[in-house]
């Protein structure tokens, strides 16, 4: 990556992500105007603004328009130097075949281990690790919703002060259980996906369940025996809202709190005690992503994920349709031919569930993408991948499944934030990285939520709702490095539980959204 040389913020700026790139992207706030000059002599001859691409030379008819050293398009007619390069001028390359694919050739990774970081952690009976300890209630079905809701709104009031070890309790409330196909084969996706939502480290192996009673998602399906550890001679905690003993509303409240009670009592008998930082799970993410995420959040992201492999970590990256396009790079950097085979295979199941639909991958971009200078989906593609750093792919999660292994694990997911997100909370998450260009007040209830600023003027007018500014590295006033290392220690802060992002400050969270390819009835 090279940029322009900055002697003032109001110096015209660009940065180039690869020498043979023959567009680089505008840094400036506010854009450049045309006739402006870049310090190599190059002037503007169309407004360009922030974040989008100038051509760095004349681009002929037909000719690959060139961002990361790759083609993220073709140019639709003939571009002079100094033009702006937009969307409308370029033609998307086809997706590339999932056929005769590189496997495992990327050369050795030879990092060194990083040792002697850890964090203040709950370590549960499993063998996982928490960074938050919460009551989960699991909801079999949307019906019940309202009720869990006004339940957990009592239980913060009247019974939560009692247990000060106990961080919060959330409920799981989803849009699944009923009037769904529930036999079809792809059901079992929203149905593991919730099941391992329900075993996720944070709630220390604490399952109380709140059912309607009629629904198609009944507890014994959603946790069949085994699924979960029970206490000697204990069945599964379940409050049946349409059982005979409840007469009235408050009866069924009143249930759900007694049976909240013991769950609280073992929560708060749980004590932080220091871990190594092997044990992280994080989940990467990106949303409302720009030009710069990949230059600035991206690649401090992929840092730090380097970083925690080093140690000993599990991270996970997503989101099918914005890797998709990285898939060689991908399979090139498995640990072995079985882990790029599946990888294609998932590429290749979303393939078909996105032509099912009648769309392809290009469907992915969205106006707020373009805005910020992104002019289709492979050239975002190539900014999401830079999230997994350089470490090799060890692993492959299909949507829902739970994690069996550490080190870097591409976990099969749709790219839509909430479904990711909830994707990785099944897979066994414990803290999330979430990066944005355009701003989005994305947080969730089950885990902490780390913002990164891909842009100074975000991080400045989001002041409290970002954590880490990486606009800071296309202001050159930080590098990549600095931002990642940055990263690395706020979550060793954040899983401890010392510092609180903004997201959790303000209790922003997000609804589960189970991903549910099955017909609805």
């Amino acid at each position: 990556m090279s940029s322009s040389p900055s002697p003032s913020m109001d110096t015209p700026r660009s940065i180039q992500m690869h020498a043979a790139d023959n567009v680089a992207i505008v840094v400036n706030d506010g854009g450049l105007a045309a006739g402006s000059m870049l310090p190599d002599g190059l002037t503007l001859v169309d407004r360009v603004p922030q974040g989008h691409k100038v051509a760095l030379v004349a681009i002929a008819k037909d000719a690959a328009v060139l961002r990361y050293n790759v083609p993220i398009g073709y140019a639709l007619k003939d571009i002079p130097a100094g033009a702006w390069v937009h969307e409308r001028l370029l033609h998307m390359p086809e997706a590339r075949s999932l056929a005769d694919l590189p496997q495992s050739t990327a050369p050795a990774w030879n990092a060194e281990p990083l040792t002697g970081y850890t964090f203040e952690g709950y370590r549960n009976a499993d063998g996982s690790v928490g960074t938050r300890n919460i009551l989960a209630i699991t909801t079999t079905v949307q019906c019940v919703a309202g009720v869990v809701d006004f339940a957990v709104q009592r239980i913060k009031a009247e019974l939560l002060p009692r247990y000060p070890n106990v961080d919060d309790v959330i409920g799981l409330e989803h849009s699944y259980g009923c009037g769904v196909a529930i036999d079809a084969p792809d059901a079992i996706i929203p149905i593991r996906t919730l099941r391992n939502i329900s075993k996720n480290p944070n709630f220390g192996g604490e399952v109380m369940v709140v059912s309607l009673g009629c629904e198609k998602l009944q507890p014994e399906r959603l946790l069949p025996p085994g699924s979960i550890p029970l206490q000697a001679n204990e069945a599964l905690d379940v409050v049946c809202l349409q059982a005979e003993k409840h007469v009235g509303f408050m009866s069924m409240i009143d249930s759900v709190l007694a049976s909240a009670v013991p769950h609280l009592e073992r929560l708060n008998a749980r004590k932080r005690e220091t871990i190594p930082a092997s044990e992280l799970v994080v989940g990467v993410q990106c949303g409302g992503s720009d030009a710069f995420s990949g230059v600035t959040a991206n690649p401090a992201v992929g840092f730090c994920t380097d970083l925690l492999v080093r140690a000993g970590a599990t991270v996970m990256f997503s989101e099918t349709t914005e890797v998709r396009d990285a898939v060689e790079q991908m399979t090139a950097r498995a640990t072995t031919p079985a882990v790029a085979d599946a990888m294609a295979r998932e590429m290749a199941w979303y393939d078909a569930y996105l032509g099912r639909g009648q769309a392809d991958r290009s469907a992915n971009t969205t106006p707020g993408n373009k805005a910020g200078g992104l002019s289709n989906i492979v050239e975002k593609a190539m900014g999401s991948i830079i999230k997994s750093g350089t470490a090799p792919i060890s692993g492959v999660l299909s949507p829902g499944e739970k994690l069996q292994s550490k080190g870097l694990i591409y976990a099969a997911t749709p790219a839509s934030d909430f479904i990711c997100g909830t994707l990785q909370l099944a897979a066994g998450m414990n803290l999330h990285v979430f990066t944005t260009g355009r701003g989005t007040p994305y947080g969730l209830a089950e885990v902490p939520v780390i913002k990164v600023a891909t842009r100074t003027d975000l991080a400045r007018r989001w002041h409290d709702l970002m954590d880490v500014n990486a606009g800071r590295i296309a202001d050159g006033e930080a590098s990549i490095a600095d931002v990642g290392w940055e990263l690395f220690h706020l979550m060793l802060e954040v899983a401890s539980g010392r510092k609180k992002t903004w997201a959790e400050h303000w209790k922003l969270h997000n609804a589960l959204v189970l991903f549910n390819p099955a017909p609805i009835t």
